[in-house]
Protein backbone atom coordinates (compact mmCIF):
# COMPACT_ATOMS: atom_id res chain seq x y z
CA UNK A 1 0.00 0.00 0.00
CA UNK A 2 1.51 3.15 -1.42
CA UNK A 3 1.72 5.79 2.07
CA UNK A 4 2.55 9.35 1.50
CA UNK A 5 1.66 10.98 4.37
CA UNK A 6 2.46 10.01 8.39
CA UNK A 7 1.01 11.52 11.28
CA UNK A 8 1.70 11.58 14.74
CA UNK A 9 0.58 8.15 15.26
CA UNK A 10 2.70 6.57 12.64
CA UNK A 11 5.95 8.80 14.25
CA UNK A 12 5.27 7.56 17.38
CA UNK A 13 5.58 4.05 15.99
CA UNK A 14 8.46 5.06 13.94
CA UNK A 15 10.45 6.58 16.91
CA UNK A 16 9.27 3.21 19.05
CA UNK A 17 10.28 1.05 16.03
CA UNK A 18 13.70 2.61 15.56
CA UNK A 19 14.43 2.01 19.45
CA UNK A 20 13.24 -1.73 19.30
CA UNK A 21 15.74 -2.36 16.19
CA UNK A 22 18.50 -0.72 17.41
CA UNK A 23 18.16 -2.15 21.13
CA UNK A 24 18.04 -5.73 19.24
CA UNK A 25 21.15 -4.95 16.82
CA UNK A 26 23.21 -2.20 19.57
CA UNK A 27 25.63 -5.10 20.37
CA UNK A 28 26.39 -5.16 16.72
CA UNK A 29 27.71 -1.31 17.10
CA UNK A 30 29.44 -1.62 20.33
CA UNK A 31 31.74 -4.21 18.33
CA UNK A 32 32.63 -1.90 16.06
CA UNK A 33 35.10 -0.03 18.53
CA UNK A 34 37.81 1.43 16.97
CA UNK A 35 40.26 -0.09 19.77
CA UNK A 36 40.03 -3.58 20.61
CA UNK A 37 39.07 -2.52 24.21
CA UNK A 38 36.37 -3.90 26.61
CA UNK A 39 34.78 -0.72 26.20
CA UNK A 40 33.23 -0.14 23.03
CA UNK A 41 29.80 1.14 24.17
CA UNK A 42 28.49 3.19 21.11
CA UNK A 43 25.86 1.17 20.21
CA UNK A 44 25.13 0.59 24.37
CA UNK A 45 24.33 4.82 24.40
CA UNK A 46 22.47 5.12 21.46
CA UNK A 47 20.09 2.27 22.41
CA UNK A 48 19.51 4.02 25.95
CA UNK A 49 19.26 7.56 24.30
CA UNK A 50 16.87 5.94 21.89
CA UNK A 51 14.89 4.41 24.86
CA UNK A 52 14.68 7.65 26.36
CA UNK A 53 13.45 9.11 23.60
CA UNK A 54 10.42 5.84 23.46
CA UNK A 55 9.31 6.49 26.52
CA UNK A 56 8.75 10.45 25.97
CA UNK A 57 6.78 9.84 23.15
CA UNK A 58 5.12 6.24 24.14
CA UNK A 59 3.39 8.74 27.52
CA UNK A 60 2.56 11.23 25.78
CA UNK A 61 -1.04 11.30 24.79
CA UNK A 62 -0.24 13.81 21.51
CA UNK A 63 -1.40 12.56 18.54
CA UNK A 64 -0.32 15.42 16.05
CA UNK A 65 3.33 15.09 14.79
CA UNK A 66 4.97 18.43 16.00
CA UNK A 67 4.04 17.16 19.50
CA UNK A 68 5.48 13.97 19.11
CA UNK A 69 8.49 14.72 17.64
CA UNK A 70 8.95 17.62 20.34
CA UNK A 71 8.42 14.50 22.69
CA UNK A 72 11.29 12.52 21.39
CA UNK A 73 13.70 15.47 21.78
CA UNK A 74 12.91 15.96 24.88
CA UNK A 75 13.48 12.12 26.11
CA UNK A 76 16.55 12.17 23.93
CA UNK A 77 18.36 15.07 25.03
CA UNK A 78 17.90 14.44 28.88
CA UNK A 79 18.90 10.52 28.15
CA UNK A 80 21.52 11.37 25.81
CA UNK A 81 24.59 9.36 26.98
CA UNK A 82 28.02 9.71 25.58
CA UNK A 83 29.22 11.65 21.89
CA UNK A 84 27.01 9.40 20.01
CA UNK A 85 23.59 9.48 22.52
CA UNK A 86 24.43 13.54 22.44
CA UNK A 87 24.85 13.80 18.80
CA UNK A 88 21.41 11.41 18.19
CA UNK A 89 19.75 14.10 20.88
CA UNK A 90 20.94 16.78 18.28
CA UNK A 91 19.63 15.24 15.38
CA UNK A 92 16.14 14.72 17.03
CA UNK A 93 15.98 18.32 17.97
CA UNK A 94 16.65 19.34 14.63
CA UNK A 95 13.66 17.04 13.46
CA UNK A 96 11.40 18.50 15.61
CA UNK A 97 12.12 21.75 14.25
CA UNK A 98 11.76 20.87 11.01
CA UNK A 99 8.16 19.63 12.05
CA UNK A 100 6.90 22.63 13.38
CA UNK A 101 3.36 23.58 12.34
CA UNK A 102 2.73 20.36 10.02
CA UNK A 103 0.13 18.30 11.09
CA UNK A 104 1.14 15.34 8.68
CA UNK A 105 3.95 15.16 7.00
CA UNK A 106 4.86 14.29 3.35
CA UNK A 107 8.12 13.14 1.68
CA UNK A 108 9.13 17.07 1.29
CA UNK A 109 8.43 17.68 4.70
CA UNK A 110 10.15 15.03 6.13
CA UNK A 111 13.47 15.93 3.94
CA UNK A 112 13.37 19.60 5.02
CA UNK A 113 13.33 17.91 8.92
CA UNK A 114 16.28 15.60 8.13
CA UNK A 115 18.08 18.37 6.45
CA UNK A 116 17.81 20.69 9.84
CA UNK A 117 18.51 17.39 12.14
CA UNK A 118 21.62 16.89 10.27
CA UNK A 119 22.48 20.97 10.12
CA UNK A 120 22.00 20.85 14.52
CA UNK A 121 23.82 18.04 14.70
CA UNK A 122 26.93 19.57 13.18
CA UNK A 123 26.21 22.43 14.89
CA UNK A 124 26.33 21.19 17.74
CA UNK A 125 29.98 19.62 17.24
CA UNK A 126 32.80 22.43 17.92
CA UNK A 127 34.71 20.50 15.66
CA UNK A 128 33.16 17.94 13.05
CA UNK A 129 34.50 14.92 11.73
CA UNK A 130 34.11 13.47 8.54
CA UNK A 131 33.16 9.62 8.47
CA UNK A 132 31.39 9.51 11.67
CA UNK A 133 27.65 9.81 11.94
CA UNK A 134 27.33 13.36 11.12
CA UNK A 135 28.49 12.33 7.59
CA UNK A 136 25.87 9.71 7.08
CA UNK A 137 23.09 11.82 8.68
CA UNK A 138 24.26 14.82 6.18
CA UNK A 139 24.58 12.18 3.44
CA UNK A 140 21.07 10.64 4.45
CA UNK A 141 19.31 13.98 4.20
CA UNK A 142 20.80 15.43 0.88
CA UNK A 143 19.60 12.25 -0.83
CA UNK A 144 16.14 12.44 0.72
CA UNK A 145 16.19 15.95 -0.51
CA UNK A 146 17.14 14.91 -4.09
CA UNK A 147 14.47 11.79 -3.78
CA UNK A 148 11.68 14.61 -2.77
CA UNK A 149 11.21 16.51 -5.56
CA UNK A 150 9.81 13.00 -7.45
CA UNK A 151 8.60 9.97 -4.87
CA UNK A 152 6.04 10.88 -2.83
CA UNK A 153 5.70 7.29 -1.80
CA UNK A 154 7.35 7.38 1.62
CA UNK A 155 8.03 3.64 1.74
CA UNK A 156 10.31 3.53 -1.31
CA UNK A 157 11.78 7.01 -0.08
CA UNK A 158 12.40 5.73 3.47
CA UNK A 159 14.23 2.33 1.11
CA UNK A 160 16.33 4.70 -0.56
CA UNK A 161 17.37 6.73 1.76
CA UNK A 162 18.84 3.91 4.31
CA UNK A 163 19.93 2.40 0.66
CA UNK A 164 22.21 5.73 0.37
CA UNK A 165 23.10 5.76 3.93
CA UNK A 166 24.43 2.41 3.93
CA UNK A 167 26.67 2.86 0.76
CA UNK A 168 27.81 5.94 2.54
CA UNK A 169 28.69 4.02 5.80
CA UNK A 170 30.66 1.41 3.62
CA UNK A 171 32.94 4.45 2.53
CA UNK A 172 33.95 6.16 6.43
CA UNK A 173 37.04 3.76 6.19
CA UNK A 174 37.91 5.85 3.39
CA UNK A 175 37.10 8.96 5.07
CA UNK A 176 39.17 8.08 8.63
CA UNK A 177 42.44 5.85 8.84
CA UNK A 178 41.47 4.71 12.09
CA UNK A 179 38.29 2.77 11.02
CA UNK A 180 40.53 1.73 8.07
CA UNK A 181 42.96 0.30 10.03
CA UNK A 182 40.47 -1.58 12.44
CA UNK A 183 38.88 -2.80 9.85
CA UNK A 184 35.51 -1.59 10.71
CA UNK A 185 32.83 1.08 9.40
CA UNK A 186 31.97 4.15 11.95
CA UNK A 187 29.70 2.57 15.12
CA UNK A 188 27.05 5.79 15.18
CA UNK A 189 26.77 5.92 11.63
CA UNK A 190 25.35 2.14 11.79
CA UNK A 191 23.29 2.81 15.01
CA UNK A 192 21.77 5.87 12.86
CA UNK A 193 20.86 3.46 10.08
CA UNK A 194 19.27 0.70 12.56
CA UNK A 195 17.03 3.27 13.76
CA UNK A 196 15.70 4.42 10.48
CA UNK A 197 15.56 0.80 9.22
CA UNK A 198 13.19 0.37 12.80
CA UNK A 199 11.63 3.35 11.67
CA UNK A 200 10.81 1.65 8.16
CA UNK A 201 10.16 -1.17 9.68
CA UNK A 202 7.27 0.77 11.38
CA UNK A 203 5.45 2.42 8.88
CA UNK A 204 5.80 -0.80 6.69
CA UNK A 205 4.36 -3.27 9.18
CA UNK A 206 0.66 -3.80 10.61
CA UNK A 207 2.03 -6.45 13.27
CA UNK A 208 2.31 -4.78 16.93
CA UNK A 209 4.18 -7.77 17.67
CA UNK A 210 7.11 -5.48 16.63
CA UNK A 211 5.91 -2.73 18.87
CA UNK A 212 5.09 -4.76 21.72
CA UNK A 213 9.07 -5.63 21.94
CA UNK A 214 10.02 -2.58 23.25
CA UNK A 215 8.00 -2.67 26.25
CA UNK A 216 10.04 -4.40 28.57
CA UNK A 217 12.01 -1.58 28.06
CA UNK A 218 9.94 1.25 28.49
CA UNK A 219 8.09 -0.35 31.82
CA UNK A 220 10.03 1.15 34.16
CA UNK A 221 8.66 4.82 33.45
CA UNK A 222 5.13 3.83 33.41
CA UNK A 223 5.65 1.85 36.99
CA UNK A 224 4.42 3.69 40.14
CA UNK A 225 5.37 2.14 43.55
CA UNK A 226 3.87 3.39 47.32
CA UNK A 227 7.12 3.29 50.17
CA UNK A 228 7.17 3.64 53.58
CA UNK A 229 8.76 6.37 55.68
CA UNK A 230 11.82 6.98 55.56
CA UNK A 231 12.98 5.55 59.56
CA UNK A 232 10.98 1.90 58.44
CA UNK A 233 13.49 1.94 55.35
CA UNK A 234 17.05 0.02 55.85
CA UNK A 235 18.10 -0.41 52.15
CA UNK A 236 17.09 3.05 50.49
CA UNK A 237 17.76 2.44 46.40
CA UNK A 238 15.36 -0.77 44.83
CA UNK A 239 18.42 -1.42 42.26
CA UNK A 240 17.40 -3.19 39.03
CA UNK A 241 18.93 -4.31 35.82
CA UNK A 242 19.63 -7.25 33.43
CA UNK A 243 22.56 -8.48 32.14
CA UNK A 244 23.78 -9.42 28.85
CA UNK A 245 26.23 -12.57 29.48
CA UNK A 246 26.05 -15.72 28.30
CA UNK A 247 28.94 -17.11 30.74
CA UNK A 248 27.01 -15.63 33.90
CA UNK A 249 27.42 -17.06 37.00
CA UNK A 250 24.20 -16.17 38.63
CA UNK A 251 24.55 -18.53 42.12
CA UNK A 252 27.84 -16.53 42.58
CA UNK A 253 26.71 -13.23 41.85
CA UNK A 254 23.93 -14.06 44.41
CA UNK A 255 26.34 -14.66 47.00
CA UNK A 256 28.44 -11.80 45.90
CA UNK A 257 25.08 -9.95 45.85
CA UNK A 258 23.67 -10.55 49.58
CA UNK A 259 25.84 -8.40 51.60
CA UNK A 260 24.76 -5.50 49.83
CA UNK A 261 21.23 -5.38 50.53
CA UNK A 262 17.86 -7.58 51.11
CA UNK A 263 14.47 -8.46 48.88
CA UNK A 264 17.14 -9.70 46.75
CA UNK A 265 16.35 -11.73 43.15
CA UNK A 266 18.70 -13.10 40.96
CA UNK A 267 17.34 -14.91 38.22
CA UNK A 268 18.50 -15.56 34.57
CA UNK A 269 18.63 -17.63 31.16
CA UNK A 270 21.44 -18.29 28.85
CA UNK A 271 21.98 -14.85 27.67
CA UNK A 272 20.25 -12.95 30.07
CA UNK A 273 20.65 -12.40 34.01
CA UNK A 274 17.64 -10.09 35.88
CA UNK A 275 18.74 -8.72 38.92
CA UNK A 276 16.94 -6.72 41.78
CA UNK A 277 18.12 -5.43 44.93
CA UNK A 278 17.21 -3.54 47.39
CA UNK A 279 20.59 -1.29 48.76
CA UNK A 280 22.68 1.24 49.98
CA UNK A 281 25.31 1.29 47.89
CA UNK A 282 23.82 0.97 44.19
CA UNK A 283 26.74 1.75 42.44
CA UNK A 284 28.73 -1.34 43.92
CA UNK A 285 25.54 -3.46 42.53
CA UNK A 286 26.13 -2.28 39.18
CA UNK A 287 30.09 -3.09 39.63
CA UNK A 288 29.63 -6.55 40.71
CA UNK A 289 26.85 -7.07 37.48
CA UNK A 290 29.30 -5.57 35.08
CA UNK A 291 32.57 -7.86 36.03
CA UNK A 292 29.99 -10.71 34.02
CA UNK A 293 28.74 -8.69 31.14
CA UNK A 294 27.02 -5.52 29.83
CA UNK A 295 24.23 -3.62 31.69
CA UNK A 296 20.75 -2.71 29.95
CA UNK A 297 17.94 -1.56 31.70
CA UNK A 298 19.14 0.31 34.71
CA UNK A 299 16.51 1.54 36.91
CA UNK A 300 17.49 2.69 40.64
CA UNK A 301 14.35 4.45 42.97
CA UNK A 302 15.22 5.81 45.77
CA UNK A 303 12.57 4.58 48.01
CA UNK A 304 13.16 7.24 51.11
CA UNK A 305 12.40 10.01 48.74
CA UNK A 306 9.83 8.98 46.35
CA UNK A 307 11.86 9.82 43.19
CA UNK A 308 13.97 8.14 40.77
CA UNK A 309 18.41 8.26 40.72
CA UNK A 310 19.68 6.59 37.83
CA UNK A 311 23.59 5.34 38.13
CA UNK A 312 24.22 8.03 40.56
CA UNK A 313 26.24 6.18 43.70
CA UNK A 314 25.01 7.63 46.36
CA UNK A 315 27.63 6.56 48.96
CA UNK A 316 30.06 8.73 47.40
CA UNK A 317 28.00 11.89 47.59
CA UNK A 318 29.02 14.18 50.07
CA UNK A 319 25.98 16.90 50.42
CA UNK A 320 25.51 20.03 52.18
CA UNK A 321 23.07 19.37 54.77
CA UNK A 322 23.01 23.28 55.82
CA UNK A 323 20.21 25.34 53.77
CA UNK A 324 22.82 28.26 52.61
CA UNK A 325 24.53 28.05 49.46
CA UNK A 326 28.43 27.61 49.06
CA UNK A 327 30.94 28.85 46.77
CA UNK A 328 31.71 26.42 45.30
CA UNK A 329 30.62 22.87 44.11
CA UNK A 330 32.44 20.00 42.07
CA UNK A 331 30.84 17.21 40.44
CA UNK A 332 33.13 13.83 38.88
CA UNK A 333 32.54 11.08 37.36
CA UNK A 334 34.22 7.75 38.09
CA UNK A 335 34.17 3.89 39.02
CA UNK A 336 35.82 2.10 41.16
CA UNK A 337 35.37 2.24 44.84
CA UNK A 338 39.21 3.19 45.37
CA UNK A 339 38.87 5.85 42.78
CA UNK A 340 35.75 7.29 43.95
CA UNK A 341 37.66 7.31 47.64
CA UNK A 342 39.97 9.18 46.12
CA UNK A 343 38.01 11.87 44.57
CA UNK A 344 35.84 11.96 48.38
CA UNK A 345 39.24 12.64 50.08
CA UNK A 346 39.47 15.68 47.22
CA UNK A 347 36.22 17.01 48.65
CA UNK A 348 34.57 16.10 45.74
CA UNK A 349 30.68 17.10 46.31
CA UNK A 350 28.85 14.49 43.93
CA UNK A 351 30.36 11.51 42.40
CA UNK A 352 28.70 10.20 39.28
CA UNK A 353 29.04 6.06 39.16
CA UNK A 354 30.34 5.78 35.59
CA UNK A 355 33.01 5.88 32.98
CA UNK A 356 33.88 3.44 30.20
CA UNK A 357 31.21 1.16 29.12
CA UNK A 358 28.47 3.03 31.25
CA UNK A 359 28.34 6.79 30.82
CA UNK A 360 25.89 8.86 32.79
CA UNK A 361 23.14 10.37 30.89
CA UNK A 362 22.66 14.00 30.35
CA UNK A 363 19.66 13.66 32.91
CA UNK A 364 22.34 11.90 35.49
CA UNK A 365 24.62 14.88 35.61
CA UNK A 366 21.47 16.93 35.73
CA UNK A 367 20.57 15.02 39.03
CA UNK A 368 23.94 15.69 40.32
CA UNK A 369 23.50 19.18 39.87
CA UNK A 370 20.33 19.75 41.73
CA UNK A 371 21.53 18.00 44.86
CA UNK A 372 24.84 20.55 45.19
CA UNK A 373 24.26 23.85 46.91
CA UNK A 374 27.54 25.65 45.23
CA UNK A 375 26.68 28.94 43.51
CA UNK A 376 29.50 27.85 41.04
CA UNK A 377 29.35 24.13 40.02
CA UNK A 378 32.33 22.40 38.32
CA UNK A 379 31.93 19.43 36.35
CA UNK A 380 34.86 16.84 35.72
CA UNK A 381 33.83 14.42 33.20
CA UNK A 382 36.96 12.18 33.56
CA UNK A 383 35.97 10.43 29.67
CA UNK A 384 36.25 12.11 26.33
CA UNK A 385 32.90 10.20 25.79
CA UNK A 386 31.04 12.17 28.46
CA UNK A 387 32.21 15.71 27.78
CA UNK A 388 29.53 16.72 25.77
CA UNK A 389 27.14 15.14 28.06
CA UNK A 390 28.06 17.46 30.62
CA UNK A 391 28.17 20.07 28.69
CA UNK A 392 24.95 19.75 27.22
CA UNK A 393 23.62 19.70 31.08
CA UNK A 394 25.06 23.16 31.30
CA UNK A 395 23.01 24.64 28.69
CA UNK A 396 20.06 22.92 30.08
CA UNK A 397 20.58 24.47 33.92
CA UNK A 398 19.96 27.54 35.51
CA UNK A 399 22.59 27.18 37.33
CA UNK A 400 26.22 28.76 37.17
CA UNK A 401 28.26 25.67 35.65
CA UNK A 402 31.59 25.01 34.47
CA UNK A 403 33.13 21.86 32.61
CA UNK A 404 36.70 20.93 32.76
CA UNK A 405 37.06 18.67 29.90
CA UNK A 406 39.04 15.86 32.06
CA UNK A 407 39.39 12.90 29.70
CA UNK A 408 41.26 10.62 32.38
CA UNK A 409 40.84 9.84 35.98
CA UNK A 410 44.42 11.08 36.48
CA UNK A 411 43.00 14.69 34.83
CA UNK A 412 40.33 14.72 37.18
CA UNK A 413 42.72 14.00 40.03
CA UNK A 414 44.94 16.73 38.90
CA UNK A 415 42.97 19.31 38.49
CA UNK A 416 41.12 18.78 41.54
CA UNK A 417 44.40 19.32 43.21
CA UNK A 418 45.10 22.86 41.63
CA UNK A 419 41.71 23.76 42.62
CA UNK A 420 41.85 27.01 45.35
CA UNK A 421 38.80 27.92 46.77
CA UNK A 422 39.89 31.57 47.58
CA UNK A 423 40.31 32.05 43.95
CA UNK A 424 36.99 33.31 41.80
CA UNK A 425 35.99 30.66 38.88
CA UNK A 426 37.99 32.23 36.06
CA UNK A 427 41.14 31.92 37.63
CA UNK A 428 40.27 28.64 38.95
CA UNK A 429 39.02 27.20 35.54
CA UNK A 430 42.32 28.17 33.89
CA UNK A 431 44.79 26.74 36.48
CA UNK A 432 42.66 23.50 35.94
CA UNK A 433 42.70 23.31 32.31
CA UNK A 434 46.45 24.53 32.34
CA UNK A 435 46.92 21.53 35.24
CA UNK A 436 45.43 18.98 33.03
CA UNK A 437 47.80 19.30 30.43
CA UNK A 438 51.02 18.25 32.35
CA UNK A 439 50.03 15.04 33.39
CA UNK A 440 49.64 12.04 31.45
CA UNK A 441 47.82 8.91 31.43
CA UNK A 442 48.67 5.60 30.94
CA UNK A 443 45.93 2.50 31.22
CA UNK A 444 46.47 -1.15 30.65
CA UNK A 445 43.28 -3.68 29.61
CA UNK A 446 43.03 -6.64 27.45
CA UNK A 447 41.68 -7.01 23.61
CA UNK A 448 38.55 -7.94 22.81
CA UNK A 449 39.13 -8.64 19.22
CA UNK A 450 41.68 -9.35 16.95
CA UNK A 451 43.28 -6.49 14.92
CA UNK A 452 45.52 -4.62 13.25
CA UNK A 453 46.36 -1.19 14.55
CA UNK A 454 49.11 1.21 13.17
CA UNK A 455 50.58 -2.11 11.54
CA UNK A 456 50.60 -3.82 15.34
CA UNK A 457 49.00 -7.02 15.07
CA UNK A 458 46.77 -7.43 17.87
CA UNK A 459 45.00 -10.80 19.11
CA UNK A 460 41.70 -11.22 21.26
CA UNK A 461 42.66 -11.30 24.99
CA UNK A 462 46.24 -9.41 24.37
CA UNK A 463 47.10 -7.68 27.25
CA UNK A 464 47.23 -3.94 25.73
CA UNK A 465 48.80 -0.82 27.25
CA UNK A 466 46.94 2.60 25.52
CA UNK A 467 48.66 6.31 26.39
CA UNK A 468 46.66 9.12 24.67
CA UNK A 469 44.95 7.88 22.29
CA UNK A 470 47.62 5.40 21.08
CA UNK A 471 48.26 1.53 21.72
CA UNK A 472 51.94 1.95 23.18
CA UNK A 473 52.85 -1.43 24.25
CA UNK A 474 51.22 -5.67 23.39
CA UNK A 475 52.19 -8.79 24.68
CA UNK A 476 51.30 -11.65 27.20
CA UNK A 477 52.09 -10.66 30.48
CA UNK A 478 50.04 -7.60 32.38
CA UNK A 479 53.23 -6.66 34.08
CA UNK A 480 55.87 -6.72 31.10
CA UNK A 481 53.35 -4.56 29.44
CA UNK A 482 52.85 -1.91 32.29
CA UNK A 483 56.48 -1.66 32.01
CA UNK A 484 56.82 -1.58 28.16
CA UNK A 485 53.72 1.24 28.37
CA UNK A 486 55.46 3.35 31.02
CA UNK A 487 59.12 3.43 29.77
CA UNK A 488 57.17 4.88 26.38
CA UNK A 489 55.60 7.76 28.20
CA UNK A 490 58.09 9.04 31.10
CA UNK A 491 60.38 11.24 30.53
CA UNK A 492 62.72 11.59 34.09
CA UNK A 493 64.28 14.58 32.87
CA UNK A 494 60.44 16.17 32.97
CA UNK A 495 58.20 13.43 35.08
CA UNK A 496 59.29 12.84 38.86
CA UNK A 497 55.97 11.71 40.55
CA UNK A 498 54.12 7.94 39.13
CA UNK A 499 50.77 6.99 40.47
CA UNK A 500 49.21 3.34 40.11
CA UNK A 501 45.74 2.98 40.41
CA UNK A 502 45.23 -0.99 40.57
CA UNK A 503 41.80 -2.23 39.30
CA UNK A 504 39.74 -4.89 41.08
CA UNK A 505 41.36 -7.61 38.58
CA UNK A 506 44.98 -6.91 40.74
CA UNK A 507 45.76 -7.81 43.95
CA UNK A 508 47.78 -5.43 45.99
CA UNK A 509 50.38 -7.49 46.35
CA UNK A 510 51.07 -7.60 42.87
CA UNK A 511 50.73 -3.53 42.24
CA UNK A 512 52.87 -2.97 44.98
CA UNK A 513 55.77 -5.52 43.10
CA UNK A 514 55.11 -3.45 40.04
CA UNK A 515 55.72 -0.22 41.85
CA UNK A 516 58.97 -1.64 43.19
CA UNK A 517 59.96 -3.02 39.62
CA UNK A 518 59.46 1.58 38.91
CA UNK A 519 61.28 2.16 41.90
CA UNK A 520 64.29 0.61 40.81
CA UNK A 521 64.16 1.43 37.11
CA UNK A 522 63.47 4.79 37.74
CA UNK A 523 65.24 6.13 40.76
CA UNK A 524 64.56 9.88 40.03
CA UNK A 525 60.62 9.07 39.94
CA UNK A 526 58.35 8.84 43.43
CA UNK A 527 55.95 6.24 43.25
CA UNK A 528 52.46 5.78 45.01
CA UNK A 529 50.37 2.90 44.75
CA UNK A 530 46.80 3.52 45.62
CA UNK A 531 43.92 0.69 44.91
CA UNK A 532 41.27 2.16 41.98
CA UNK A 533 39.06 -0.93 42.34
CA UNK A 534 38.12 0.10 38.25
CA UNK A 535 37.02 -2.69 36.36
CA UNK A 536 38.34 -3.62 32.75
CA UNK A 537 41.46 -1.85 33.49
CA UNK A 538 44.28 -3.56 35.14
CA UNK A 539 46.25 -0.38 35.78
CA UNK A 540 45.63 3.45 35.29
CA UNK A 541 48.84 5.31 35.65
CA UNK A 542 49.35 8.70 36.35
CA UNK A 543 52.73 10.57 34.87
CA UNK A 544 53.71 13.77 36.23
Amino acid sequence: MKIEYIDGDILKKMIIGGANYLEKNKTVVDDLNVFPVPDGDTGTNMALTMQSAARQVKKSNANNIEDIAKAASKGSLMGARGNSGVILSQLFRGLAQGLTGIEKANTKDIARAFKMASDTAYKAVMKPIEGTILTVARECAEKAEELAKEENDIKIFLEEVIKHGDETLKKTPEMLDALKQAGVVDAGGKGLLYILIGALKAVTFDDDEFFDELDEYLKADEETKEYTEEADIKFGYCTEFIINSKNGDIEKLKDELTKFGDSMLVIGDEEHIKVHIHTNNPGEVLEKGLKIGELTNIKIDNMRYQHKSKVVDEKHVQQNQEDEMKKYSIITVAMGEGIKNVFKDLRVDYVISGGQTMNPSTEDILKAVENVKGENIIILPNNSNIILAAKQAKELSNRNIEVVPTKTIPQGVTALLSFDEDLDLDENIENMEEAIKEVKTGEVTFAVRDTTINGKEIKKDDVIGISEGEIKSIGNDIREVSMDLLRNIIDEDENDLITIFYGEDISKEKAEELGELLEEEMEECDIEVVYGGQPLYYYIFSVE
